[in-house]
């Protein structure tokens, strides 16, 4: 078996050894995807095999080189770090899988630059779990930037290329203007970007107490991949993109890396005691209510199925910085698992959403009412996926939500408990609703049913003749490569559920602020 240490290191690097594979397999479609496929699950064995060397207690890390005395290139897996490792391999797996049926299904140019950029996309996603210090995060951070724009962009017409604009463009701004001067602060205080247990900021608390709030901004809004409102409009424009690549974004890599920055930087730079004593945690918190409720809100109004799903993820992805700046022990533990739970949920509904515009090319929620009946599988998933998003049991959702709860309780925030349990009211309102009129409302033209029997037509009395049951909808679900991708990512979001336990304790670590 692999070294650890080698696995961490194998596991960045990897995905571009893929990536030329696929260019060099441009030809050959099918041996293209098939390096696509074993890339994918070699990443994921070096990914599990690092999560298990760091649940044993192991640190594994591995230095590339120095860019200048004092800044190297160095990766060291930690418990956050492995856990999304695990969640970002094995998620861009499954994706690779459905992107398959999904680009072959709606006969999409440009493929193998597609796959190419989804490669080093994941490397550079690889890259940000085990980074060891904020300068190599920060290199990583904005690689994935860049090797999704094209991703973005990849229709190529002009909403294509106005929403890749608004993508880089604010995301660019964000973390040059505010996160790369929020490193090079901390660096001038702390004289290392190295991350430490219990904050590197900790032991100057003399020193950053004056500038706390001001650098906590800088980090809030500068990781602009968090999607913290108002920085949060370049995640919208971005579905412009294939459904792979939106599932992507809001699933596998981007915006898991900004909320898993946020919470890193907050564990492991400023310290859970600093942030507890700083009153800027206050107003970020109340920043991230906020951004839960009105993304809601704001999905509740959008007719397009991946619009809404998008102001969904920036309502949820606000649960973990939530959860950071809440500054509690379960507080962290309910923005780690919130992580992961997000991650199965979402990725699932994504994937829904692209198998129902891959069979019938529909996109607007109206045009969903009575298509249960026709693509049962594909709103079953739906429906398994929303009812993680909303956090009812037993999904795997509604764990991140109770252990908010709790850390609110820990902080005396009261209030956020009840900001928690309106946000899973709208989201059954914007999500829920979905599914129920797939199934249970008949289709515009379809017959619907009366007491004595199926009419398309006026209400005949009971004395009469009832009219000829019509014959049921033929099934017409999205190819197979779309549909096993989709059951599995739905049965992932209730074996979590069951799999929390053991998960709360490989997390633990984060919660001491220290080794486990």
């Amino acid at each position: 078996m692999i070294a650890p240490a080698y696995a961490v290191a194998l596991a960045v690097g990897l995905p571009l050894i893929g990536c030329l594979a696929v260019w060099l397999l441009d030809k050959s479609p099918n041996w293209r995807e098939a390096a696509t496929i074993i890339t994918g699950v070699i990443l994921l064995a070096l990914s599990v095999t690092v999560f298990a060397a760091v649940g044993e207690g192991q640190r594994p890390g591995y230095v590339l080189f120095d860019v200048i005395d004092g800044l190297p290139i160095a990766f060291q897996a930690e418990p956050l770090g492995a856990m999304f490792g695990v969640i970002a391999s094995g998620l861009w797996l499954v994706n690779s899988i459905y992107s398959i049926g999904y680009m072959r299904g709606g006969n999409e140019k440009h493929q193998t630059r597609f796959y190419m950029c989804f490669m080093v996309a994941i490397a550079a996603a690889m890259g940000v779990a085990y980074a060891a210090n904020l300068f190599t995060l920060f290199i990583f951070y904005e690689i994935l930037t860049l090797s999704t724009f094209p991703l973005v962009t990849h229709k190529g017409d002009d909403n294509a290329r106005r929403g890749g604009r608004v993508y880089l463009g604010l995301l660019l701004a964000t973390s040059i203007g505010l996160f790369l001067p929020a490193i090079v602060w901390t660096y001038a205080i702390a004289e290392t970007t190295d991350f430490a247990v219990g904050g590197i900021l900790s032991s100057h608390r003399e020193a950053v107490a004056p500038i706390a709030g001001v650098l906590l901004a800088l980090y809030a809004f500068g990781i602009g991949k968090a999607a913290l409102m108002p920085i949060h409009s370049w995640l919208p424009n971005a579905m412009v993109a294939p459904t792979p690549v939106s599932a992507f974004l809001h699933a596998v890599a981007v915006v898991k890396a900004g909320v898993f920055c946020i919470l890193k930087v907050a564990v492991y730079v400023f310290g859970i005691d600093l942030i507890q004593g700083s009153s800027a945690a206050d107003v970020f918190m109340w920043i991230a209510a906020g951004s839960i409720l009105l993304a809601s809100i704001i999905a509740m109004n959008q007719d397009n199925l991946k619009a809404r799903l998008a102001y969904s993820t920036v309502s949820q992805l606000s649960y973990v910085t939530l959860g950071a700046m809440l500054a509690t022990s379960m507080g962290v533990m309910g923005g780690a698992t919130q992580i992961a739970a997000h991650a199965l949920g979402k990725i699932t509904l994504f994937m829904c959403a692209g198998a129902i515009y891959v069979a019938h090319h529909k996109t607007l929620v109206s045009e969903l009412r009575g298509m249960g009946r026709i693509m049962p599988f594909t709103f079953a998933a739906f429906f398994i996926g929303s009812l993680s998003i909303i956090g009812l049991p037993p999904m795997a959702g509604s764990w991140p939500k109770f252990f908010l709860m709790l850390g609110a309780a820990e902080a005396g925030e009261r209030l956020i408990i009840v900001v928690l349990m309106i946000s899973s009211i709208l989201n059954v309102v914007y999500l829920l609703s979905i599914p129920v009129q797939a199934f249970l409302k008949a289709r515009p033209g379809e017959p619907h049913a009366f007491e004595g029997g199926w009419y398309d037509g006026p209400r005949y009395d009971a004395g009469d003749a009832a009219p000829a049951r019509p014959p049921r909808t033929a099934i017409a679900e999205a190819p197979l490569f779309c549909l096993v991708p989709i059951g599995i990512t739905a049965a992932g979001a209730l074996v979590l559920f069951f799999l929390m336990d053991p998960l709360y304790d490989y997390l633990t670590p984060l919660m001491a602020g220290g080794s486990s």
